[in-house]
């Protein structure tokens, strides 16, 4: 598998990431067959992904696309899509319609199904259940693997154990991990429990929104009808905040020629991590895949260990992650 996949999340998103149906699809397509040509054949994807009546947009696109996939390069791509929690999705088999319909959208390309958040901080006894339910499609041999996601330590290693009283190997997790991630140490809690149990770890948002990339004399982000006015409000904070680790990241870039997002996948990379970078053009797939030929010395990671650690500013942290 590659050592850097991509995400789907801003696919059929207006309300962050300004999507527009008529402007974006074919753009898209194109994006995702640039990432599977340049290797990145890890897709994380949910059932959640799309606002409002374009809800489960995300799945329904890379259904299509993968469709069109070659019979080997189809082979090759592992499809791991993320089922919400909601409030309604009760009991063992609180999931079995929602997998049905992200089953559907996917066109039966469904390689690992993950937990999308904890709900231990507010329903402990809802999430339990739901997992039961995953394990279940897994040993009734309508998935291969599962996962979970915004889990801390205690609750990584919690269910490792209650899955291997079953038989069933926990994949993977997925926490937000970046330069500009928040709970650094919580992040190296996770990553040693990762490398004891043989557990995946995924990195969303290892761009941090995309704000790891601006150059370092912005200040803010370009005016574009695909800024929303969230992320340019989140930018009046964090930008001006991360001006000397974005330098740094400048620098590095330069010195390697190469990419500012180049570097800090790889930051992320370096930690044994696999980052999941969201993807809307095929110049941002073929980034990503040239990424994944280099690494850093520890000597520029450490560099970027301090400036990031002095950053005042972070991005927030996920209600929904747990302990």
């Amino acid at each position: 598998m590659a050592s850097i996949g991509f995400g789907t999340w801003s696919w059929g998103n207006q309300f962050l990431w300004n999507y527009s149906s008529k402007e974006d699809d074919e753009l898209l397509e194109t994006t995702f067959h640039e990432a599977i040509s340049r290797g990145l054949d890890f897709i994380d994807t949910a059932d959640s992904y799309g606002t409002g009546l374009l809800n489960g947009r995300s799945e329904e696109l890379l259904g299509g696309f993968l469709k069109k996939l070659t019979p080997s390069e189809y082979s090759k791509v592992c499809v791991a899509t993320k089922l919400a929690p909601y409030p309604w999705r009760l009991g063992r088999n609180g999931f079995k319609s929602a997998f049905q319909a992200s089953k559907v959208r996917l066109q039966g390309k469904i390689d690992r199904v993950q937990l999308h958040w904890s709900t231990a901080r507010y329903a402990p006894w809802q999430e339990v259940v739901l997992m039961d339910g995953l394990g279940d499609l897994v040993e009734n041999g309508l998935i291969p693997e599962i996962g979970i996601s915004n889990m801390g330590p205690s609750r990584l290693n919690w269910f490792y154990y209650y899955f291997k009283e079953r038989g069933i190997p926990l994949r993977s997790i997925q926490i937000q991990f970046s330069l500009l991630a928040p709970n650094y140490k919580k992040f190296i809690e996770i990553r040693t429990l990762c490398k004891k149990l043989d557990i995946q770890l995924l990195a969303y948002s290892p761009l941090a929104l995309g704000f790891l990339s601006v150059p370092s004399e912005s200040k803010s982000l370009m005016r574009s009808k695909k800024i929303s006015f969230l992320r340019n409000r989140l930018a009046s904070k964090i930008l001006p905040a991360s001006f000397k680790l974005r330098k740094e990241l400048e620098l590095i870039a330069s010195r390697r020629k190469v990419s500012q997002t180049q570097v800090a996948l790889n930051w992320c990379r370096s930690y044994g991590a696999i980052p999941i970078v969201g993807l809307r053009d095929p110049d941002h797939a073929k980034d990503a895949g040239q990424a994944q030929r280099w690494e850093l010395t520890k000597k520029e990671r450490n560099r970027l260990d301090e400036l990031s650690q002095a950053c005042t500013v972070k991005m927030p942290n996920n209600p929904f992650q747990s302990d």
